[in-house]
């Protein structure tokens, strides 16, 4: 590459050191760089990348005088879809040891360049990134117009062919096959991959399938041996907490998302995961100390999650502190304004205002709106986030002496939908910690719902699988249960061949599945739109959800 190969590109350089700085400037400026705009602290340029698209991004790993690093910056911008395809993005650091810089160089990351070099190295660089970017150019294309099944088959043909970029494209088409739950064919090329090269992020991602297909304690053993091999690797510790969340053992999943914060402080992200699960977990000051952070590092970032508002909302609720409740409203009604169609937006900052009035016993006002929540939990929009905020609020209203009605009832309705798995109606009990009564009749309400799944099957057992698939269906369009529904699919799947009516079985049941997302009910700890950990950013596909 010549060093006038980027006319009228335009660029920028995230350095704290003015000199190091100005000379990135000077090369980029020299390659013919019509603009190049300057960042001196990551806070500085998160919000430059997440508000301009940069043709090339030159970024410092260390910043000595920054509580974060370029690699937790780029971390957090493609973990939110936030760096276009075309974007080319390279580290610039001192460290040469494959510790250091593994996880950045594997990940949405073009190329590192060791310190020193020269500009003809830099421009060799950005060469080879842009090559790569036009080799897989088909590949993205199809991403573009959501034909992710021809993108997958390409990124397959690439892998198997062994043709240029084939790993960058094998962790592409894995990350497809996750997303379409080809689970089985994600492992197996994950698995291929960890054979041919062995890689940390191939047998993260092995972990990521098992996951995904339900088997959370396979992908805990394979994160285990993973981090014993790379203590250092970030992604790892998060997915080890979703797989811990799966177990329902939570003690060990709040250890490994406190592993992933004292990594990358400054992740807006993890700090938001660890501070959320501290919360559900009753450990309320750990949790307002992160959550708080987050508010401090990226309130006005798009990584930043409402959610964590409202849960510093009840906390301030619960202290007696209007003002900070009054705070946190405020700043929900500020993202609302920035983002007037999310509907999700728009809710947390409902439960914030309700929790508001309560603190005002404005009672009247506060059960008109809480009665409009309640008559919205059988909706398809209405989610596990929803289900616990709504909770929290009952709770409030019940150690107040306030008296509804209908809430036995509709606390039934809202727990037979959400009481899917141990684990989330753990968490959906820790959300009425407030009520003691209400989490008991969560609890109990699971024990229902795994009674109506046995009830079904005890039919299969005995040679009727047809009667089981009925039943289970007719439970779960009445319940809205993603458990009921997902094992009405898994019987009428393993007995397809014993089942005439099969084929019309399957289209009563998909849309149920489509409509309350039984195929993909996990526990989610934050905005289920993200990025996953140790995910490829495919950024056309996220930015339609990240808004959200």
């Amino acid at each position: 590459m010549s060093l006038m190969d980027l006319y009228g590109a335009t660029a920028l350089v995230i350095d704290g050191n003015p000199t190091s700085r100005s000379i990135l400037v000077a090369q980029l400026r020299d390659m013919g760089a019509r603009m190049v705009a300057q960042s001196p602290r990551i806070a500085d340029a998160r919000r430059q990348l997440e508000f301009r698209t940069f043709d090339v991004v030159l970024c410092e790993q260390h910043f000595p005088h920054d509580t974060g690093t370029g690699q937790a910056l780029l971390d957090d911008l493609r973990r939110a879809g936030l760096l276009p395809f075309a974007t080319i993005f390279i580290m610039v650091t001192a460290e040469a040891t494959y510790s250091k810089v593994a996880e950045a160089a594997e990940s949405a990351l073009d190329s590192y360049l060791l310190k020193p070099f020269t500009a003809n190295q830099l421009a060799q660089r950005i060469g080879q990134a842009r090559h790569r970017k036009t080799v897989l150019k088909d590949i993205f294309e199809a991403i573009e117009r959501s034909d992710h099944e021809t993108a997958a088959a390409l990124c397959l043909r690439r892998f198997e062919q062994r043709g240029d970029y084939w790993l960058y494209a094998a962790r592409v088409g894995a990350e497809l096959l996750l997303r379409l739950a080809r689970y089985d064919e994600a492992q197996r090329l994950y698995e291929a991959v960890v054979e041919a090269k062995a890689l940390p992020w191939a047998k993260l991602g092995v972990a990521r399938a098992q996951l995904d297909a339900g088997q959370p304690q396979k992908a805990s053993q394979t994160l285990h041996n993973l981090i014993g091999a790379e203590p250092d690797y970030a992604d790892a510790y998060d997915v080890m907490g979703r797989a811990q969340i799966e177990l329902g053992n939570f003690d060990a999943a709040l250890a490994a998302y406190k592993m992933a914060t004292d990594l990358t402080p400054a992740s807006i992200s993890r700090l938001q995961r660890h501070g959320m699960l501290a919360h559900y977990c009753g450990q309320t000051q750990l949790a307002e100390e992160l959550l708080a952070r987050s508010v401090r590092l990226g309130l006005d970032s798009k990584m930043f999650d409402a959610q964590s508002l409202v849960l510093l909302g009840f906390m301030r609720f619960e202290a007696g502190d209007r003002k900070g409740l009054q705070r946190y409203w405020d700043d929900a009604l500020r993202m609302v304004e920035r983002h007037p169609k999310s509907l999700r937006l728009r809710r947390l900052a409902e439960v914030l205002e309700i929790a508001l009035l309560l603190h005002d016993a404005q009672v009247a006002r506060v059960l008109d709106k809480v009665r409009a929540m309640m008559a919205t939990i059988t909706d398809e929009d209405f989610d596990f986030e929803a289900a616990c905020n709504l909770t929290t609020l009952l709770a409030y209203l019940a150690q107040r002496a306030i008296q509804i009605d209908e809430v036995e009832e509709r606390l039934t309705v809202l727990g037979r939908r959400f009481c899917t798995s141990k684990a989330l109606t753990a968490l959906l009990a820790q959300a009425a910690n407030a009520h003691p009564p209400y989490a008991e009749r969560l609890s109990a309400l699971h024990n229902e719902v795994l009674g109506m799944v046995e009830h079904a099957m005890r039919q299969s057992l005995a040679g009727n699988p047809r009667a089981a698939v009925l039943e289970l269906i007719e439970q779960g369009r009445s319940t809205c249960n993603a458990k009921i529904i997902e094992s009405a699919w898994g019987v009428l799947k393993r007995y397809e061949s014993r089942i005439d009516d099969a084929a019309a079985l399957a289209e009563t049941i998909q849309p149920l599945r489509e409509r309350f997302q039984s195929y993909a009910n996990k526990p989610v700890i934050g905005d289920k739109a993200a990025r996953q950990a140790g995910g490829v950013s495919l950024r056309v596909m996220d930015v339609k959800t990240v808004e959200g």
